[in-house]
């Protein structure tokens, strides 16, 4: 039976992490957010715990890095128990130090979200192969955002090599990361099923960053476009198997997914929980009494608002904790991860704006963290798969459609 309280063994995480996230990541939020493509060097200190604390046991999941699914942490599959595993610890994980700083939550070594795809796609040798890489993940082209299947950049077999070619935008730590998760087409004939994602090393000849982007959020974590022309790469470096099953179709390139967007909708969680508290400080100091147990319509504007934007929040929390937790226990959550990524990834850009509204002119200053949060809260609706898309992924699932059939 699905319980949606912190579990019992990771309180003590979660307390560890939310102190990590204001002693390291909060107090350096302002000084990166204005310092835009400096690299954050307090973060390897962190990384060098976190890392510590997963190898020992102790961090179940520190961080953003990978979670597997179906898997118990010595690695064997279980059949029958009920636990809460990696998913839901990174999650949990990722909450809290969000509730510090997304950007440089982002900016950790050794936590990209192309950790996450090789930890949903990989072999077991693959997995040794890769550990302790930092991988960005590249998806996204100059010709599409979030329709994953229109990828362009190609990978063509040349003896025990693929040779990748095309070029990827919006790339989350792609200067920063020592190697790059590439999504790319075996056959662009034959559609979807061809996709398969890469691990290209960025010391490879043939893939270079072309530029950084400026932005409007997360502005501590770099974001770069990448080429890759004539990049030469060894068939070990595909992900999975390398066999395009058309029955099959994107399943497999979509695992990552599942995996992912329970993390992002756990970014937003906790970066809107950071707004709610520091709005509910400036209420009470501004003598707005918040009353739970009178009807909304006959409190004042300010206590309304606060009182919908909780119960938002909280349904935002339990759906990305109920996308972990059918993952952990290796239950299909696709269409979980995405309500969870649909609903926090909203709720977090209404929640983190309505109290800059609120706030008045403090709101909209630099002298909060509340312009910062509703800056950086705008991504997390829109990468790993925009609101739009969410919203399409559920209505197929639910009136049990096809993509070509509901696009």
């Amino acid at each position: 039976m699905i319980n949606l309280e912190t579990p019992k063994k990771f309180r003590a995480f979660v307390q560890q992490a939310n102190q990590v996230a204001d002693n390291f990541l909060r107090a350096n939020s302002r000084k990166y957010d204005l310092a835009e493509h400096s690299y954050p060097k307090e973060l390897d200190l962190l990384a060098s715990l976190v890392d510590g604390m997963s190898d020992s046991g102790q961090g179940q999941g520190a961080g953003a890095a990978g979670v597997r699914r179906g898997e118990d942490e010595d690695g064997k599959k279980s059949k029958n128990a009920v636990k809460n595993g990696t998913n839901m610890s990174s999650v949990l994980s990722v909450i809290e130090m969000c509730w510090g700083d997304v950007g440089l939550l982002l900016s950790m070594p050794r936590q990209g979200l192309g950790n996450s795809a090789i930890a949903s796609v990989a072999t077991d040798e693959q997995l040794e192969k890769y550990k302790g890489t930092w991988a960005a993940m590249a998806i996204t082209e100059p010709s599409f955002g979030s329709d994953s299947a229109a990828i362009k950049t190609t990978a063509v077999k040349d003896g025990d090599h693929y040779v990748l070619n095309g070029e990827k935008i919006y790339v989350t730590s792609g200067e920063r990361a020592d190697s790059v998760v590439v999504w790319a087409t075996l056959d662009k004939s034959l559609g979807r099923a061809a996709i398969k994602s890469f691990v290209v090393s960025k010391d490879t000849p043939g893939i270079r960053v072309e530029r950084l982007e400026h932005k409007l959020g997360i502005r501590a974590s770099d974001t770069a476009v990448i080429v890759l022309d004539n990049c030469r790469v060894h068939e070990s470096n595909l992900l999975g198997s390398p066999e395009v099953d058309v029955k099959q179709g994107f399943a497999g390139a979509m695992a990552t997914f599942d995996n992912t967007r329970p993390l992002v909708a756990g970014m937003a969680v906790g970066c809107a929980r950071a707004s709610l508290e520091v709005m509910r400080d400036l209420l009470e100091d501004a003598g707005v009494d918040i009353d739970y147990d009178r009807p909304v319509q006959s409190q004042s504007h300010a206590a309304a608002t606060f009182i919908q934007m909780e119960a938002d929040w909280e349904a935002a929390l339990l759906l990305t904790l109920t996308a972990a937790w059918l993952a952990d226990n290796r239950k299909p959550n696709s269409m979980e991860a995405s309500m969870a990524k649909a609903k926090a990834g909203r709720v977090g850009n209404d929640i983190t704006l309505r109290c800059v509204e609120l706030a008045g002119s403090l709101g909209y200053s630099e002298t909060s963290f509340l312009e910062k949060w509703s800056r950086d809260s705008k991504i997390l609706d829109i990468f790993e798969g925009t609101q739009q898309i969410q919203q399409l992924i559920i209505a197929r699932r639910l009136l049990n459609l096809t993509s070509s059939q509901l696009k």
